[in-house]
């Protein structure tokens, strides 16, 4: 599922979600449990303001971002 995110990039340049929307639901990140590379896609595991634990996924090439 594609999402909107939005992000913090960092001093290295480096986008780190913050926000994201489900549908017209807004998220705020709480936390970054951990993250993660593959050739094609950058992932963190978050936990959001709602208590949940959420994979988001950043395709490299597009710059899309996924619900995982």
């Amino acid at each position: 599922m594609e999402i909107a995110v939005e992000c913090y990039a960092g001093y290295r340049g480096e986008e780190t979600p913050r926000r994201f929307s489900i549908g017209e639901r807004p998220v705020q990140v709480a936390r970054i449990i951990d993250r993660w590379v593959t050739p094609d896609y950058r992932y963190f595991r978050v936990e959001g303001d709602d208590g949940r634990v959420y994979v988001l996924g950043q395709n490299v090439a597009s710059g899309r971002w996924e619900l995982a």
